[in-house]
Order: structure tokens, then sequence, then C-alpha cells
């Protein structure tokens, strides 16, 4: 509220309302007192002629009665005067009366609105009344002259206090405007005069201002003194913060541009030291086949074991590496949890059963069939955890669980746990577990091995995925690492059963708790019941599972189970925790099979299905031969004649029958006529390609959709990998085809693999011509052989024919690189290096995995200075072959099958 408008309320508004209160209570008691004497003298006038008029009403004297009443007319206010009688009949009658007299007209005063009063007066006993007219307008005449004087006292009143105000408000409006203004002055820092002197009532203001205002300049001016010497100063140290943010952006490019090239550096050391110990462990490998003493094949497990910790190393700095500057990124791909259990626990299964360890999976059953995730990160989660589970525990157990956390629309959350019974690990050495290049104790690096990233690469990928990671453990008791896994994918249904077994009674005898637990639920699951094999009886049974626990078996053992698979009348399906090689000497009298733990549900299921059908056979009057056929049906497609023929030689045997396809179109007409368990398809081929003919064939129904299909390519780069598995391919193979590598994959995608594959090649003995320390061969017919799986003379012929296509080949390679055609050069080394990995030519064959691994990765300029030494590798292969002619008379070549099919035949 503003001081004019307080000054308004204080002298003018509130002595106003004062006076029109002190008006409104005088007015109506002044009119008042003028009706009460008004009243008084009339009836003063009456009382003074009422005897008169009594005495002519008792002497019944009217012209008295008439004069004693005319003589109140002399009143002014009196109008009319009446003596009427008791029956209201007007005796005497002056003037004329406004309304009638009633008997009901009561005597005294009665005032009407207009101004018209009576006054009814009784003369005497008899009833007589004398009554009046009287005119009181004076009296409201007289008290609208009141009001009118006291409103005009009001505005009297009003004007005076109104100048007044104004007066007073002018003598302080000045004063109190220039106090603002300087105020205001002072409040924006601007320099201000001394106030004049005020009026009386504001000078202890005027001059505190004044004093407030010299104060203000003198700090003021104090301010802009230091804010000099700050500004100063600041800029002295902006130069210096400005030198050292040059230094810094200088420090910060070249860390920048540091840290690319390590990434680059670590790609491709990553790269050029893998590709050598690839080649490393494949020799390691043709060597293990070949005859060695005792002390011979320690040193080369040795060296394999070597090999393999340094490709893990390798494989985890490249990861850390791109973890910590974020490159790496997670795929979008199908995700079946129970497969990913299983090929990490049977990758993890010979260290496991050299120790006899129980490993068991369980992954429960709401944990939907198809997610989607990144499988190959989660394998690598698993095996990093598994692995190091195995590796530290001595006896006992590791068990990985995969269950269900939580659910919401379109999302699955699973926690995924792996728990040992090893050493164990305190609070203190938990804290630190993920951090990089940490492990529990420094000794375990030497006594377990290991880089120390494995961990800290864990938890890195389980954060990038969204989830978490922890440990609870104990010295002595074991450890249990648990992460949670988001995932997208619906739940809602269970996953089905992969038998049923209706009823069917099978024996089970499993030592260890959560095998025997897992074997039970999976048992009634299928729909079998699932008996104790010693408190039960086995006349009525249909099959036995046990477990033989873990080598080495005792005689005693061995002579118990003997005689117990002797009394069964039905088969056995024995588990042991040992490899195929250690497996006991039983015979398996009512039919049966031995399997190594762990046992996937597949391979469970499948051994079930095959026991269970033959004990029916033998009882019954048909024969075992008539059961469905358990053959093998692969498709392999490539479009090089001498690749084609050794993938039909190398995968020929009992159960298999393989159909062969020069070209993807053929591969797609073939598919339309018949179903394939598997397909080995060559991606780089003219025409359409792998990928497009994988596409055709998963578009042919229901049944494709299913069927695995593998990449078998002579280059996979870790990202090629990556693009082939996101383009819809199951698994990638690189060549030359290992005979242990494709019984694997075989039984991580069928569930079985033929024993051809697994069994070890003819013994031969090294070639005595070849110097160790010698640089490599352009022809080694040794090598050859044995990627010719042991035939020399396919290896040969094979041989041949590379040398035959090499004009053309040459021919290509120098026309794409003088025309700089990245993509034909690709082609056509990449053809050259497929060629190469099943003959025995390693000079040319690693001249050819050098360049294509260069021109992957660093262009057409990184393989230039190479291409004299592959065109030389080229003419020393043509000077051999004149040199050692092909024999004319071949010996003859084992076929794929008695019953396969050969895509030559077609064209």
């Amino acid at each position: 509220m503003s001081l004019k408008l307080r000054l308004l309320l204080i002298a003018l508004v509130l002595p106003l309302l004062l006076m029109v209160s002190v008006a409104l209570i005088t007015l109506p008691l002044h009119r008042g007192q003028h009706e009460a004497r008004f009243e008084a003298e009339l009836a003063r006038a009456v009382g003074l002629i009422e005897p008169g008029l009594t005495a002519a009403l008792q002497d019944n004297d009217t012209q008295a009665l008439e004069a004693g009443a005319g003589r109140l007319l002399d009143l002014r206010e009196v109008r009319a005067v009446a003596v009427v009688d008791a029956g209201g009949t007007p005796r005497v009658e002056i003037g004329r009366l406004e309304t009638g007299v009633t008997l009901d007209d009561a005597p005294g005063w009665q005032r009407h609105g207009d101004g018209h009063w009576r006054l009814s007066t009784p003369l005497d006993g008899s009833g007589e009344r004398l009554v009046m007219d009287i005119d009181a307008s004076g009296l409201l005449l007289e008290h609208y002259r009141q009001l009118a004087g006291a409103g005009l006292l009001l505005l009297l009143g009003a004007g005076v206090l109104g100048l007044a105000t104004s007066v007073s408000y002018r003598r302080l409006q000045r004063p109190l405007e220039e106090i603002d203004a300087t105020l205001e002055r002072l409040t924006r820092g601007k320099p201000v005069r001394p106030l004049p002197p005020s009026p009386t009532e504001l000078p202890p203001l005027g001059s505190r201002i004044n004093t407030l205002a010299t104060r203000l300049e003198e700090a003021r001016e104090e301010m802009q003194r230091q804010i000099a010497q700050a500004t100063a100063e600041l800029e002295e140290s902006m130069e210096t913060v400005e030198v050292q943010n040059m230094q810094l952006d200088l420090a910060h490019r070249r860390a920048v541009e540091a840290n690319r090239v390590k990434s680059e550096f670590l790609a491709n050391m990553s790269h050029e030291i893998r590709t050598p110990l690839n080649g490393i462990v494949g020799f390691c490998r043709l060597l293990g086949r070949s005859p060695l003493d005792a002390r011979q094949q320690e040193w080369l497990e040795h060296v394999n074991r070597a090999c393999g910790n340094l490709l893990l190393l390798v494989n985890d700095v490249l990861d850390y590496s791109r973890l910590e500057a974020g490159r790496l990124e997670l795929e979008r791909l199908p995700v079946e949890m129970v497969e990913l259990v299983d090929e990490v626990l049977a990758l993890q299964a010979p260290t496991a059963q050299q120790k006899g360890l129980e490993l068991v999976g369980m992954v429960y059953d709401d944990v939907p069939t198809i997610l989607h995730g990144d499988p190959m990160r989660i394998r690598q989660l698993l095996t990093n955890l598994v692995n190091n589970a195995v590796k530290f525990t001595e006896r006992g157990e590791v068990l990985v669980r995969v269950m269900v956390e939580e659910t919401e629309p379109g999302r699955v959350t699973l926690r995924v746990s792996v728990s040992d019974t090893g050493i164990g690990l305190s609070a203190e050495h938990c804290r630190g577990l993920f951090d990089a290049f940490q492990q529990a104790a420094p000794s375990h690096s030497r006594e377990f091995g290991g880089s120390g990233l494995g961990l800290s690469i864990c938890r890195q990928l389980v954060e990038q995925m969204g989830g978490e990671i922890g440990v609870e453990s104990e010295p002595g008791h074991g450890s249990t690492f648990t992460f949670t896994l988001p995932l997208a994918g619906e739940t809602g249904t269970e996953r089905p059963a992969e038998l049923h077994l209706a009823g069917a009674s099978i024996l089970l005898e499993e030592p260890h708790p959560a095998t025997r637990r897992a074997l039970q639920y999976l048992l009634r699951r299928w729909g079998a019941r699932a008996l104790d094999a010693k408190a039960s009886a086995s006349s009525s049974a249909s099959l036995l599972v046990a477990s033989l626990g873990a080598p080495p078996y005792s005689s005693e053992q061995l002579r118990h189970w003997r005689e117990r698979l002797a009394e069964l009348p039905c088969p056995a399906l024995l588990l042991c925790t040992a490899s195929p090689l250690d497996f006991p000497d039983l015979a398996l009298p009512h039919g049966g099979e031995i399997l190594a733990k762990p046992v996937t549900r597949h391979t469970l299921a499948d051994a079930i299905e095959r026991l269970l059908p033959r004990k029916q056979d033998a009882s019954g009057s048909g024969d075992a031969s008539s059961g469905p056929d358990t053959r093998l049906h692969l498709l392999a497609v490539d479009d090089n004649d001498a690749n084609r023929r050794l993938m039909s030689e190398l995968l020929a045997g009992p159960g298999m029958e393989v159909t062969l396809a020069s070209s993807g179109e053929q591969a797609v007409a073939l598919g339309r006529r018949q179903q394939f368990d598997l397909v080995l398809m060559d991606i780089r081929m003219p025409g359409m390609d792998g990928i497009e003919a994988s596409h055709a064939l998963r578009h042919l129904g229901e049944a494709w959709s299913r069927t695995p299909i593998v990449a078998v390519t002579a280059h996979a780069l870790q990202d090629e990998r990556r693009r082939l598995l996101a383009s819809g391919l199951d698994d990638v193979l690189v060549k030359p085809l290992d005979a242990e590598e494709l019984a694997t994959l075989l039984t991580r995608h069928l569930g079985r693999a033929p024993e051809h594959l697994t069994a070890p090649l003819t013994s031969r003995t090294a070639p005595p011509d070849q110097p160790p320390g010698s640089e490599l061969r352009a022809v080694d017919l040794s090598l050859g052989t044995d990627l010719a799986g042991g035939r020399e003379s396919l290896a040969r012929q094979l041989l041949d024919q590379l040398i035959d296509s090499l004009d053309e080949g040459e021919a290509t390679i120098r026309r794409a690189h003088a025309e700089q055609d990245d993509e034909a050069l690709l082609d056509a080394i990449h053809a050259l290096n497929g060629a190469c990995r099943y003959c025995g030519a390693p000079r040319l064959g690693l001249l050819a995995e050098t360049m294509e691994t260069r021109l992957r990765t660093r262009g057409r300029e990184a393989v230039t200075p190479l291409l004299e030494d592959l065109f030389s590798a080229m003419g020393e292969l043509r000077r051999w072959r004149s040199e050692h002619p092909l024999d004319p008379h071949p010996s003859s070549t084992t076929k794929a099958t008695a019953n396969s099919t050969s895509s030559d035949s077609d064209r």
C-alpha cells in the first residue's frame, strides 16, 4: 500500500467515516425530540379546551361545542376537528376529516407515512371522542433540512481534510522521491549526489542515506581495486591455463592416436598371431597322429597346451581392448539356452573328466525355447565362468543353473549361476575379483594359469547387456558366480518334451545327488517311471540308466557290473565321467550304450529312444534292421570340384549319406526334392552365393527353418564370422575340414557323430627328406595325404587339379590387380586359398592365406608386395609336376557312400 493511499485513509477517509457515524446517530435523535415536543404541545392545547368541550357535551350545547373545537383550528398543524359519539358519528365536524372514524380506532396518536397524523382523545365517560387530523409534514421538512445541513458540513470537512492531506503529501513527496532515486542509483551501482536538507520529519533518514552512499562508494572503489588486481592475476593464470590446455590437447590427440594405433595393432597382431598359432595347432594335431614315443608325446601335449593358452590370452586381450574402447557391438540373434549350456559343458568336459568332476547343467522348463541376444558373448561368459570353476575345483561338482528371474512384455530376465566345490574365496578377494589383471592370490597365475582378464571381461559384457554379476564364496567351500541376463523374448509356454515314453519303467542308479535329481526330473517329464535301481525289481524295467563314476575302475567294480548287466533283462545306458578312450571294457549282453558325462538333453533323449525300441524288436518277430533310418543325410555345397571331392571322401563312411552340389542354385533344387540333416555351405560362389542359397533353403518349409546350415570358408575373421552368423547360418567351419572339428560340429547340431570321424588315422612315418627348421616346401605330399584323410592317391589328384587351375587363377589375379578391382581380386585369392586348403602345397597355401587376410584388413596395397612371391610359388608347382608326372593308373579312391548323390552326374 502506497504512502499516498495511507495518508488518504488516515487523514480523509477515517474522519469522514467518523462524521457520518455521528450524523447518523444524532439526526434520528433530533427528529424524535421534535416529534415528542410537537405531541406535547398538541396534548397541552387539547387539555386546555377539554373541560369546555366536556361541559358543552353535558349541556348538549352544540354552539359551545363548535366554538370550543374551533379554537383548536387556530393551531397551524391542525387541519380538521370533530367530536364523534360512541357510534362514530360526528356530532360536530369543523373542517373535513381525511378518513372516517370507526369504533376500531384506538385512542391516542395514529401516524401515517405521508405526514398525516390523527389524535383521538375521549371526552367523558359517555364515549364521545375528540378527533383531530394533524399535518406533520413540517416535522419531515425540518428533518430534511437537518440532513442537508449535515451533508454540507461533511462536504466542507472532506474538502478541508483533503486539502490538508494534499499539502502534507506534497511536503513529503519530493524528499521521498529524491530518496527513492538515490536508493535506485545505489542499487545499480551508479554514483550519487548527497541529499539536500529534508523536512523536519526526515532528516535522520537523509543523513543515513548519505552516509550509506559514501560507504558504498568507498566499498566500490575498494572492490574495483581488488577486481583489477584479481583480473591481472587471472590473466596471468589464464595464460598459464591456455598453455596447459594446448599441451593437454596435444597430449589428448597423441593419446587418441596412440589408442587408435594400439587398437589397430592389437587387431592386426591378434590375427597375425592367431594365424600361425592355428597352423601350429593344426600341425601338432597331424604330428600327434604319427608314431611318437612317450617323451615326444608329452612334449607335443605341452606345445598344444601352450598354444591353447596363448590363443585364449590373445582373445582376452583383444576383447578387453574393445570393451575399454567401447567398440564391442552386441548382436541380436536367436539364443537357445539349453544348446548353449550343453555346448559349454561339452567343451569343458575333457578337463572335468580328468579330474573326475561332475558337470551338471540345469535349464529350467520355464526358460523360453528361443530368446534373442548375442549367443557368442553369452557362450563366452559361460565358458569363462565354467572354465574357472573347473580350473579351481579338484573334487566334487560344477553346477550351471538357468532360471527365469523376471518377465515383462517382450523381455525376459534370466538368472544364471555357476557353482563349484573348489577352493573358494575370502570376502577381501571377492571385492577386487572383477578388476582387470586381478586374481584371488598372486600364486594363482603360476599355479592355475590365466591373465586375470576373464572375469573383468565377464563383468563388462554383463553390464553392456544390461545385467549384473556377483559372487558368493567362502574359503574351502566353493564359489557361486551369478549374473542376470536381460533378453528379448516372450514367455507363456513350457519347453516341449524331447521324448514321450508313455509310462516306461526305467531303473536309475546315480550316486551324485544333483545329477540324480536332474535325471529323475527329465525321465518323469518324458513320461517314464524313474525307479531306484537298488530298491526296485528289474524284471519289469525297460531300461537301466546307471553311472559308473570316474576312472580308474577296480577289478571288483568291473566284475560286479559284468555280473549285474548279465542278470538284467533290459538294455543298459551307462554314464562315465571319462573320455571314450577311458571307457571300461564292459559287455552289454542285452544291448545298450556307454556315454561320457556330461550328457546333454538331446544326447540322452536320442540314446533312450534308440535303446527302448531295440528291446521291443528283440522280443517280437520283427527284424531290428527294419527300424527307422538312423543315417545322417548331409548336403555339401562348393563350386570347386576338388573341394567337393575331398569333402565326399572325408565324410564317407557307415551311417553317412553325402549329397554334393556345385552351386547355390543346385543346392536349392536338391532341397526341394529331399530333406537333409545338415548342410555344409561354401560362401563365395558365382551366381547365387552361400548366404543367398541359405535364405532360399530356409523358405522351402518348416523343416528347413530348423535344419542346421554351416558356412565352410577358407578364411573367417571375427567380423566375417559374426556377419555369417547374423545372416542366418548356424555355425562356421574353416577349411581345411578337420575330422575332430567336424565330429564336434555334428554332435553339437545333430546330437551324434559317426564313429569313423573320431577314429584315428593310420599311423604314418614322417618323410625323412624334410630337415628340421627348413622353410615351407612348394609340395608336401605327406601333408596333402593327411589333409585328404590318409588317401595318398586322392591327395595327388587334388594337387594336380590345383596345378591345372593355376594358369586361369594367375591370369584372373593379374587382371583384377591391374584393373584395381578389389572384389574380383578377393574372389580370385579366396578361391585359390580354398583350393590350397586340401592340397599339399604349404608355401602357396600360406601365401594365399596371408594375402587374403591383408586384402580384407588393409586393402589392395598390402598384397602388392606378395604378388611376385605368389606367382613364383605357382611356377614352382608347375615345375614340380613336370618333374613328377601323374601315374596313368592311379589307385581307386573310396566313394562317399553307396547311395550318395554326386552333383557331377547332374551336369
